[in-house]
């Protein structure tokens, strides 16, 4: 059994974007020509202006624009408006794409359909999911060490067995999580005597909120990265905001999400 499906962006309740549409505004892009673009498609110019009509419509900045004269005697190009769109489609389309195969995995077995939806809907109580790539993949025993890339030029090493790396298809180049419980963060000002094997990142302290017996440090990694570490107050005694500092992290406490 394969599963199957189409993706559409709809807008108002009506259609907005589908593949076919994408299709004409990439091939418009190529030829220069809504004439041209229609051929290719095997399509009349009719048809094609009545889709770009109702594309218009609904689009919240114009798709193409004419233009006049010129060696060609003119033609017609996409708006930057409309070459946003033609990604952002792109990218909804391949997780679209990616979420079918993921159940498409099952096949006709009932009990791995419901794991599958079990992964795939899993929440997280950890407050630190950052987005990272997979830089490189070593191998070493019964587990492999896994190097990320974050924003920021900032890089970490998550610790996870082989057969999960195997069970997830991970590979080198893909997009995943970083996930870190907020109590497995520590922050230090000085990291010259800290374990070598621990992940250190540098960055602010923006914030540090004392609860019961718990002091919550908000670390900006960079503009758009924040950590958050639960920590003993007696450890954060010579922490202060906007002080400079480090983030520690065990490559073993990362957890790896997709």
């Amino acid at each position: 059994m394969k599963i199957d499906g189409r993706f559409w962006l709809t807008k108002e309740g009506q259609s907005f974007l589908g593949a076919g549409r994408i299709e004409l505004l990439e091939r418009i892009d190529k030829t220069g020509s809504i004439n041209a673009a229609a051929k290719e498609m095997k399509m009349s110019y009719k048809a094609a202006w009545e889709r770009i009509n109702g594309m218009n419509a609904l689009a919240d900045q114009p798709l193409i624009e004419r233009l006049t004269g010129g060696k060609g005697g003119g033609g017609t190009k996409l708006t930057p408006y409309a070459r946003e769109l033609i990604a952002t489609f792109h990218r909804f389309n391949e997780l679209h794409r990616q979420f079918i195969d993921r159940f498409s995995e099952a096949g006709d077995d009932p009990e791995r359909l419901a794991r599958i939806l079990s992964r795939t809907f899993l929440t997280t109580s950890a407050r630190n999911q950052l987005p990272a790539t997979l830089l490189s993949i070593e191998e070493r025993g019964l587990n492999g060490i896994l190097t990320l890339s974050l924003a920021g030029n900032h890089t970490l090493r998550s610790v996870i067995t082989l057969k999960s790396i195997k069970n997830m298809g991970l590979s080198v180049g893909c997009d995943l999580y970083a996930i870190i419980k907020s109590s497995d963060v520590t922050i230090v000002t000085d990291p010259a005597e800290t374990d070598e094997t621990l992940n250190c990142l540098q960055g602010t302290i923006v914030r540090i909120e004392s609860q019961d017996e718990t002091d919550e440090i908000i670390f900006q990694l960079n503009h758009s990265t924040e950590l958050v570490a639960l920590m003993n107050p007696k450890d954060t005694q010579k922490l202060s905001e906007g002080m400079n500092a480090y983030a520690l992290i065990a490559p073993s406490h990362i957890i790896i999400g997709l």
